[in-house]
């Protein structure tokens, strides 16, 4: 068991330094920052959806958000908030957007946990994701597999 927490710590180191956000948090590359504390930082997305796209992290490497520690993630969601009405007020948005991709498959492009807040303008033209529809029955069915994981 120590082995494993112990090889657990080295990819975890690894990954902290060779990972772009954390290079962005050691002031190693550079950042246009709008918020940081001591377990939080916050900064202006290099490829924003529309002007203010922010993305909030924890200092702490963290792949994806059901990685980050409860206790943490609480501590990021509540700078989400807060900065989230600001981004909007500060680049007069009609509203925001906020969100996480988690994996490759969702569009998780760094393998850093992290929150965008997405200034949205009533006249961006950006839509919302295409939506499916359940056959007869099968809301239910998926419905309990999600309900017999829940630990």
């Amino acid at each position: 068991m120590d082995d494993c927490i112990q090889e657990k710590s080295k990819i975890s180191e690894y990954a902290s330094e060779t990972c772009i956000f954390c290079k962005i948090i050691k002031g190693e590359i550079p950042s246009s920052k709008v918020y940081e504390d001591e377990k939080v930082f916050a900064f202006l997305d290099i490829g924003p959806v529309n002007k203010g796209h922010t993305l909030v992290i924890p200092k702490e490497h963290h792949e994806t958000i059901v990685d980050v520690p409860d206790d943490l993630l609480k501590d990021v969601i509540v700078v989400v908030k807060k900065l989230s009405k600001t981004v909007k007020n500060g680049v007069g948005a009609d509203g925001f957007s906020v969100l996480t991709n988690n994996y490759e498959a969702a569009g998780q492009v760094v393998p850093h946990a992290h929150f965008h807040i997405i200034p949205r303008l009533n006249s961006d033209g950006l839509m919302h994701w295409p939506q499916n529809k359940y056959s007869e029955g099968e809301m239910d069915s998926v419905k309990e597999k999600i309900v017999s994981k829940i630990s």
